[in-house]
């Protein structure tokens, strides 16, 4: 009987440093539940993307002004992070419009603008979710009655468990601090 109490506690032992290394971090974007729909159509949780760092955004394909600086900043971002690291890198932007965002929408803008889908992924999401989002990631956003939208313009570099580790507000330009703190945080992962 003794035996049988001491496995039993050595495995609840166990099985609790499991979940604990399981536990997904206090500050982890992760800990926001909602579903995410990518350009492929494929409904995912955000949690889902949790082990491997990313770069993230918001935007809306429909922009024709910053949106699109928005997109090409993150290739030259992606292509200036040193190899092999990179390979470790997704990108995930989220639509602030998911009205006019629907799945056709995103694929069609990732196809026109060259986004490969082995690390980029376009999503939408319900527009309380879109708020939920944008407010974790400390981005703002507000519909203007000609459907357009005033919104922040940042890239942010989250790693992978979810935790903010850098942002820029560098748009149409490389921001070189912010690929050294995207080179130093694939390093050590």
């Amino acid at each position: 009987m003794k035996r049988l109490a001491c496995c039993l506690t050595l495995l609840l032992m166990i099985s609790g440093h499991v979940l604990a290394a399981d536990a997904v971090p206090g500050d982890s974007i992760y800990n926001l539940k909602l579903d995410l729909t990518t350009q492929a159509g494929k409904v995912e949780p955000l949690a889902s993307r949790r082990g491997h760092p990313q770069l993230v955004t918001m935007f809306y394909t429909s922009c024709t002004m910053v949106c699109p600086m928005i997109i090409d900043t993150l290739k030259q971002t992606y292509k200036a992070i040193d190899e092999p690291g990179r390979d470790k890198l997704d990108i995930l932007a989220v639509s602030f419009d998911p009205a006019r965002d629907d799945v056709a929408a995103l694929d069609k803008y990732a196809s026109k603008r060259h986004l490969d889908p082995s690390y980029w992924t376009l999503a939408r999401t319900n527009l309380a979710d879109v708020r939920s989002f944008a407010a974790i990631l400390g981005l703002q956003f507000q519909k203007r009655p000609d459907g357009d939208f005033n919104h922040s313009s940042e890239l942010l570099l989250i790693d992978a468990d979810g935790r903010i580790v850098t942002r820029t507000k560098v748009i149409g330009k490389l921001d070189p601090e912010f690929v050294a703190a995207a080179n130093k945080l694939l390093a050590g992962s």
